[in-house]
């Protein structure tokens, strides 16, 4: 049977297992080469705000592929966002089948119990994934760095010691890092194609769950402002 055809059990079954970890040698970040201090970075960091923040209602269909320990799942997608913060994500299979919905409202994930969770970045990683840049306002600024290749880099730290590394390349986000202590322990990375600030390719990747998931734009169109209840997946029924 294809991958792509199995059951929503099978899939979350396949999620729920303990997998293998993933080699030291397998995941090496890439090599940072750091030019400078920023200059200014805060207004850096309020221009990209400025740039990437969701400016109307806006739909997204997409595919997705997920390769988790060498299993390799892949479907169909939507991505609903509206202004200020808002994103509705609904991931199908192969088949139709629905596997899995959540809601981003700012900083909070909402997704119904039983939900393979794992698959999606935490919320600040999520964002970028849609190419919005959105620290969680609770992290403090550390400040940025001139890199080679004219690209700069943001940093922030939460309350628990892990920071995260925002690359910007071109006025643009490029990819964000989330580290424990000196260790990138999760990464996205997207791409732009020039006409949009929505990337037409993201990429996920938990490094310590051996964990990948690609988004793959296909659609995206402007629509008119979603109804309220769209935000809240708990004890929906066949929406």
């Amino acid at each position: 049977m294809p991958v792509f055809a199995m059951s929503c059990r099978t899939l979350r079954v396949l999620l729920a297992v303990t997998l293998m970890p993933l080699a030291v040698s397998s995941c090496a970040a890439r090599r940072v080469v750091i030019v400078a201090t920023a200059v200014d970075p805060e207004q850096t960091a309020l221009a990209l705000e400025d740039h990437t923040r969701v400016d109307a209602p806006i739909r997204v269909i997409f595919d997705w592929e997920l390769n988790e320990a060498g299993v390799r799942v892949k479907g169909r997608g939507v991505a609903r966002i509206e202004p200020p913060y808002k994103a509705r994500v609904d991931l199908f299979l192969g088949n139709n089948e629905p596997i899995l919905k959540a809601a981003l409202i700012g900083g909070e994930l909402i997704m119904p119990p039983g939900q393979p969770r794992q698959i999606l970045p935490p919320a600040d990683l999520f964002w970028a994934t849609l190419g919005v840049f959105r620290p969680d306002y609770s992290a403090e600024f550390l400040g940025g760095d001139e890199l080679e290749e004219d690209a700069l880099r943001l940093r922030y730290r939460y309350e628990d010691g892990k920071e995260l590394h925002y690359r910007i390349e071109d006025g643009s986000l490029k990819r964000l890092e989330l580290l424990e202590g000196e260790t990138v322990v999760q990464w996205v990375e997207v791409e732009l194609d020039g006409d949009s600030k929505y990337p037409v390719l993201a990429t996920y990747r938990n490094l310590a769950a051996f964990r990948e998931l690609k988004i793959i734009r296909d659609r995206l169109d402007r629509v008119e402002s979603y109804p309220p209840d769209i935000w809240n997946p708990l004890g929906e029924r066949g929406r």
